[in-house]
This record gives C-alpha cells, structure tokens and sequence, in this order.
C-alpha cells in the first residue's frame, strides 16, 4: 500500500513537474520552425538507415548500366591509341630539336674553321706579297701551308684568286643564314652567340667593304686619240634611236668619228632632238678637251639622206678605223653619217673606261652641273655615304626580255630574294630605287627585300615638297618636272652608290654603268638583277 502510494506519487510528481515545464516555456505558434527540425531530422534518421540497408542493391543495378553506356559511346582504342601516339609525336618534337640543336652546333663548327681559313688566308700584307708572288723576295717560310701553296702558284695572280676570296666569304655567309634557320624555332636559340657577320673582325679586317671594294679602271693605260677638228669643217648628229639614254650613246660615238674625221661636232636643235643643255654640261666638253669641239645647233640644210652603210641593225657588221676613215674622209665643210648608235666600230675602244678621246677629266658626257649638285643633295638627305641603287626597269619590258634566251624579267619574289643576297654582301642599310614599275609591283618588292629579319627600305625621290630643299636648284632654273633631267637625276644618283644593281639589256643601265666606271665608283659588287640566273616562270609567247 505504501509502495503503491509512493508510486503514485512519483507518478502524480513526474506529472506535476512536467505541467510546470510546459506551462513555463514560452507560447509557440502553429507552426514553430524548431520542431519541425525536430520532426524532419527523427524522419531522416529513419529514412537514412534504410536507404544504407539498400544502397548495395542500387549499386548492382546502376553500375552495369553504367558500365555498357561507356562501351557504346566511347572507343576505348582509338582513346588509348591517341594517347600512345601523343607520346610518340612528342618525342619526334624531342628528337627534332635536338637534330636541329646539333646540326647549330657543328654550323658553329663550321664557321669557327671557316673565321680560321680566312684569317690565315687572307692577312692585311698580302695584298702587297699576291701581287708578284713568284719574284717576291718576302720570306715565306712562316706562313700556313695552305697560304703558302696559294702564293707559290699563278692562281695568286689572277682573279681566280679574287674568286677564291668571295667563295669562302659566300660560304660564311651561306653557314651564317642557317644558323639563323635553325634557331628561328629555338627560344632559347639567343643563348648562343651569333654575333659574328661579314664585318666583323673575325674576317681580318676584310669583309663587306673588300668584298664590294672599288674597280680599278687602269685609266692611264687607256688608248686614246686627239680630237683636233678643223674649224670650218663639221659633222652633224643625227640620233632617232630610242630615248634620250640611247641618244647619249649615240652621241657618245659621234664624238668618236668627229675626231678621226677631225671635225667640229654639231648638235641638232631641240626642234628635232631633246634639249641636251638641260641635261649636259656642253661647256664641259669643250673645257676637257682644251678646245671647242661641239657646237649647239646651226642653220644647216641637207640634201636628201641616203645610208652610207647597208646595215642590218640586229646585226651590225663589225667596222673599224680604217672603214671610217675610208668612207667618210671629205672636203665637203658639213656632212652627216647618220644615226650610229648600232654602229659597231671599235668598240673595245669606245666604250672604255673614261671614253677612246684624250681629255683631262674622269669623264666628257656627264650631267650638268645643276643636276650634279642636286643629286648630292639628296643623297646627303636620304642615302648616306653607303647605299645600294637599283634600276628595276618593268614598264614594256616582260615582252622585250621574253623575247631574248634566256628571259631577263624575273618574278618579284625572285627578284628581291636575288637584291637581299647583294645586300647582305654590301653591308649597306638602304636602296635607292629608280624604277617605272607600278606602285603594286614597288610595294611588295618592298616588303620582300628583307636581311636578318629586317626590311631594307626601298628609297625613291618623293614628290616635290617646299619643305625640302634637296631639288631647291632645279625648281629656282625652271628645271622641275622636266622628265630627261628627272631621268639624268636618277642616273646621277644610281652612278653615285657604293652598289649598283641594273636591268639587263636597258641602255639606262648602261648609261650608269659608263659613269660608274668614267667616275671610279664602280664596285666589285655591282652586277645585272639576279645575274646568272634565269626566271624561275616564264610566259608563254603570244
């Protein structure tokens, strides 16, 4: 009974201290968030322990499916192919740059034993030593073998020696171009030292400068003869042939028969020729020869012309002095010849070096002197001391070199590939460029003539500009835009060059050519554009 009382009361205690609980807790809405936490988190317990007593079965049902999706849909050997070949062409990468790392290194090799060759070859004192080798009294028990072999043979003392010379500098140039291949694909390629070129001191003070070095003419060992007219007796010029470069050549031999007919020399009026004293010194002339030789123009009639030689001017016959003198020797006090400028009479003689007259100055047909002066100006604001100049004659001349075997008009990548090569030998940082090609043709030209990476500027005159006073001499003597002395300017300044660089078979080129070599500037380098190469595509005729 007591147990029993106790008990309830325990009970009856129990339920009174939970009534105060609950009396004492605050009043919850509906719907309190904190119980249902409560009651959601007991119902995932449940869920839970379930669902990890039946995840296994899951398993076995997913991961089958899952497995024959991956087959279908992916080719698992083309996967693990790829991933082998990947391997295998990245060791071909691997292999490549190490072929090309040791094909630099035995360049390098190379070119060390190339530096060598031509240190022990090419010393300052040979040039006084190669000139009479086999007399030379100089001791040469202490050069190299090779050295030694070289200045004991005639080869010495010919220009197969000079050949020599530029064969080993073209092959340094050659290793050094490779070089510059092969580490394009390198970034680490900088790391070696590839400082040495054409100019360094490595090539024993030679290089650039003795590759392009200056002709030597022998002007005083030229055959020469007085011109020593009569005073009342005259030969009339007559020039047709071509434009105002052809006529100069032309004029250039009459100037020859004047003085074996000993003849005053008449220069048509303007009427019927261009106007040489825009472009000529006559003064010049007369002043070199220590006399007055060449007369402007004369009121002069003629009878009707008739050829005194039956000539064939593709062919000409070949003339000489005693033909000349045979045919044209007269008392008459004015005769003409006629237009001689596919005469070929004596041409070793007349197309010499300085010209086949006796006189007292480098050269007798030269620009004026206002001409002269303007193109020293410009190169002075353009060029510099060294500079390269290019004719590149393209204007009606693809059918004109078509026609002739082999072709001279070369395709323009052709071309500058052949102008880069004259660059790199001449060592030279611009070129003056005299062309009548179109502006597309001058454009890529341009950006196409490139050595080390770097474009060689193409320079051509500009138009005019009174912020410029290089032309001021010509606009001040009414002389701008006069197409012949715009054409002598452009052949005064391509005479001028360190370089020059010519379209074969153009008389412009020529006329370059004989000032180059009249004036002392001719060089070693200068040559036709891509000389002994023919065009790499050719036309068909029409």
């Amino acid at each position: 009974m007591d147990r029993e009382s106790s008990d309830e009361e325990d009970d009856r205690q129990n339920l009174i201290d939970q009534n105060e609980r609950i009396t004492k807790s605050p009043r919850r809405s509906a719907f309190h968030i904190d119980e249902f936490k409560d009651r959601i988190g007991n119902g995932c317990r449940f869920s839970l322990s379930s669902f990890s007593f039946n995840k296994r079965y899951l398993y076995a049902i997913f991961l089958p499916l899952f497995i024959v999706i991956v087959y279908f849909t992916t080719d698992i050997k083309n996967l693990f192919q790829t991933s082998v070949s990947n391997i295998k062409f990245d060791s071909s990468i691997n292999l490549m740059r190490e072929s090309e790392l040791r094909a630099l290194y035995l360049l390098r090799q190379q070119q060390l034993g190339l530096f060598k060759l031509w240190n022990n070859t090419f010393v300052p004192e040979l040039n006084s030593t190669v000139v009479n080798p086999v007399n030379s009294t100089s001791n040469n028990s202490n050069l190299s073998p090779n050295l030694h072999d070289l200045l004991s043979s005639p080869f010495s003392s010919s220009a197969l020696f000079q050949d020599f010379k530029s064969a080993v500098f073209n092959q340094i140039s050659l290793n050094k171009q490779i070089q510059q291949v092969l580490l394009s694909s390198h970034q680490s390629g900088n790391s070696l030292d590839l400082a040495d070129n054409v100019t360094d001191p490595g090539l024993g003070g030679y290089g650039a400068l003795d590759r392009c070095r200056k002709v030597d003419q022998k002007l005083s060992e030229r055959r020469t003869i007085e011109w020593k007219p009569r005073s009342n007796k005259y030969l009339f010029a007559i020039c047709l042939s071509g434009q105002m470069s052809n006529h100069l050549i032309c004029l250039e031999k009459h100037m020859f028969f004047a003085a074996l007919l000993n003849r005053i020399l008449v220069i048509p009026s303007s009427k019927f020729d261009y106007q040489y004293n825009r472009v000529l010194d006559s003064d010049h002339i007369n002043k070199c020869l220590g006399r007055k030789v060449k007369l402007k123009s004369l009121g002069i009639s003629m009878n009707k012309l008739e050829p005194a030689w039956v000539e064939d001017t593709n062919k000409p016959k070949k003339r000489t002095v005693q033909d000349v003198m045979a045919k044209f020797s007269s008392d008459d006090d004015v005769i003409a010849i006629g237009d001689v400028f596919y005469a070929d009479v004596e041409q070793e003689w007349v197309m010499q070096p300085g010209g086949p007259l006796a006189h007292k100055c480098k050269t007798l047909i030269e620009p004026s002197r206002l001409i002269m002066l303007t193109a020293q100006r410009f190169v002075q604001t353009f060029l510099g001391e060294r500079f390269i100049a290019l004719h590149f004659r393209r204007h009606g001349f693809l059918k004109f070199c078509n026609a002739k075997k082999p072709s001279c008009f070369f395709p323009i990548p052709q071309a500058a590939d052949c102008i880069s090569r004259v660059v790199e030998r001449a060592n030279t940082p611009v070129i003056y460029l005299s062309t009548d090609a179109a502006e597309s043709e001058t454009t890529l030209l341009q950006s196409l003539v490139v050595l080390n990476g770097k474009t060689v500027p193409l320079v051509k005159r500009p138009a005019r500009n009174s912020a410029e006073k290089w032309d001021a001499l010509l606009y001040r003597h009414g002389l701008e835009g006069d197409s012949q002395v715009e054409a002598m300017l452009d052949k005064t300044i391509c005479a001028m060059s360190t370089v020059f660089i010519g379209s074969p078979g153009s008389t412009f080129t020529d006329d370059i050519l004989r000032l180059r070599k009249d004036w002392g500037s001719a060089s070693l380098c200068d040559e036709s554009i891509c000389q002994g190469e023919q065009p790499n595509f050719i036309a068909d005729d029409e």
